[in-house]
Formats: C-alpha cells, sequence, structure tokens
C-alpha cells in the first residue's frame, strides 16, 4: 500500500507532574526534513525524538512540537523573607510616624502583606529531566502509529486516483495507436503527391535523393516508439504501484519520461486527431504528476 506524504496525529499525556501535548504533522518534500520544538531543558530528548523520527519516516516536511508544563499540584508558596523585612520596618515607621502626628491607622492585616509583590514565591519540586524524557519517549510508538494510519489512509486514496489515471492513460495511448495507424495511409499519400509535384517543377533533380528525403520524413512522423514507451511506462507504473511505498522518487522520475513521450507524440502527429489525443495525454500526465508529488 502506498503512504502519503500528508498526515497529523496528536496525544496528550502527563507524568512526574507535568502535563504535555505532542502535535506531529507532516506535508510533501522531496527528502525528509524533519524540524522540532521540543524543551532544550530536558537533557537528551530532541536527539532521541530526531533518531525515531529518521528510523521510522523516508520523506515528507515533518513537523513536531511539544508543549510541556508543570501541573498545578507541583507548585507551592513560600514566604520570601528576604523580601518581607524591609516590608516590616518601612511599615513600623509608617505607624510610627502616624502616631506622632495623632493620626489611627487600621490595623494591618497578613494578607495585606502576603499581597504584596515578591513577598510570596513560587517553587517547584527539582525536576528529574532523566525520568521525564523517558516519559516522553513512551508516547513516541502510539504518536507514530496514529500518523502513519492517517497517512496511509491518504496513500489508500492516492492509490486508487493514480490508478485511475494510469488507466486514462493507457486508453489514450491506444486511442492514439488507432488514430496513428488511420493515418498511414493518408501520410503515405500525401508522401507520394509531394514527391510528384517537386519532379514535374524541377529538372535535373535526383529522384533517389528526393525519395530518401522523404523516406526520412516518413520515418520522422512515426510515433510507433513513443507509443510503444507510453505502454512501457504505463506497465512499469503498475508495478510501482503495486510494490508500495515508498515509490514516490521513482514515480516521479517516471512522470518526467510520460510527459517527454507524449511531448514527442504532440510534435510527430500531423494531425489534428492524433494532436488532440496527445494534448489529452498531457493533460492526465500533469494532473498524476501532481498527485504523484505527495506519495512518500
Amino acid at each position: 500500500m502506498l503512504n502519503s506524504m500528508t498526515g497529523f496525529a496528536t496525544m496528550k499525556g502527563e507524568a512526574l507532574g507535568f502535563d504535555w501535548v505532542w502535535d506531529l504533522r507532516s506535508v510533501n518534500a522531496k527528502g525528509l526534513d524533519l524540524r522540532l520544538r521540543v524543551p532544550d531543558w530536558v537533557e537528551g530528548l530532541e536527539p532521541a525524538v530526531r533518531a525515531t523520527l529518521t528510523k521510522a519516516l523516508d520523506r515528507g516536511s515533518v513537523n513536531l512540537s511539544l508543549r510541556l508544563q508543570k501541573g498545578e499540584e507541583e507548585a507551592s508558596l513560600a514566604l520570601n523573607k528576604t523580601q518581607l523585612a524591609p516590608v516590616l520596618t518601612a511599615l513600623a515607621a509608617v505607624e510610627h510616624h502616624a502616631a506622632e502626628h495623632g493620626v489611627t491607622l487600621a490595623p494591618s492585616k497578613a494578607s495585606d502583606l502576603l499581597s504584596l509583590r515578591g513577598i510570596l514565591d513560587v517553587t517547584a519540586r527539582e525536576t528529574d529531566t532523566k525520568a521525564l524524557r523517558e516519559a516522553l519517549l513512551k508516547d513516541l510508538p502510539d504518536l507514530l502509529g496514529a500518523f502513519a494510519d492517517m497517512r496511509r489512509a491518504e496513500g489508500e486514496a492516492l492509490d486508487s486516483v493514480l490508478k485511475d489515471q494510469l488507466g486514462q492513460i493507457a486508453r489514450l495511448t491506444e486511442a492514439a495507436a488507432k488514430e496513428a495507424e488511420a493515418r498511414k495511409g493518408e501520410a503515405r499519400a500525401t508522401l507520394q503527391a509531394n514527391l510528384a509535384r517537386v519532379l514535374e517543377n524541377a529538372d535535373n533533380v535526383d529522384e533517389a535523393r528526393i525519395a530518401q528525403e522523404l523516406a526520412m520524413l516518413a520515418v520522422k512522423q512515426d510515433v510507433t516508439e513513443e507509443l510503444d514507451r507510453l505502454r512501457a511506462h504505463v506497465d512499469a507504473a503498475r508495478d510501482l504501484l503495486a510494490g508500495g511505498s515508498p515509490v514516490g522518487r521513482k514515480l516521479d522520475f517516471l512522470m518526467q519520461e510520460f510527459n517527454r513521450e507524449a511531448n514527442t507524440l504532440c510534435s510527430k502527429s500531423q494531425s489534428v486527431a492524433l494532436t488532440r489525443i496527445g494534448l489529452d495525454l498531457k493533460a492526465v500526465i500533469d494532473q498524476m504528476r501532481e498527485q504523484v508529488q505527495n506519495v512518500e
């Protein structure tokens, strides 16, 4: 089965007082382009993730991100005595100064002091990054599994489209073969008429040389080889599809060969009907090439 390079997967997890969300997505690319956004303070996480993705994937522009945060239960409050001391000194001075001027102040409350910035510090327990890294890496098989499932589903749809397009190319190739066969008699008559016209309007003409030139022109207009190669390319593409991914690079190269033969067919057609078939071939080949860009 084919795999598409387009895919998406997400996964949530929690352990060791942390919550996290993995996000993995990809689009088509010529090779494997990995772009990771993971916390750099988790020692060894990025190289381990990169190695796992490199082993699991063949092609695609792949973006992976990890949003990691501490759970609420990990946070605790601590009194910052260094900050509190000057606040208390200032408070005592204010109350003393107010009393000297006969001003009575409302009693200070502890809650008033705690609301001041810097009096309370939010602290957290020391994190064991090795244990956290192992907990995070345990998610990767399931994340990649979900990711691969989506790429396979996309690939199954691609497989159906590509086989249908190959069928169209095969039918158009046979239609071109019939049209080329039908025009042979007309082409022969045209060449004979051209030869007779030249001989009638020229003196001392080398009839053998003219016949040779006309024969070479007939060979140049023959599309048998192009049709044979188109049939061979159809068979090769079907074999590649049957073999499954990764075949994207080979299919992409084959599409260039399809396009080359269709261009040559059009240039040698010398027939309106055959040219139309050649243009239809080029249109289907171009559509197929766009789809092939997504095959892993």
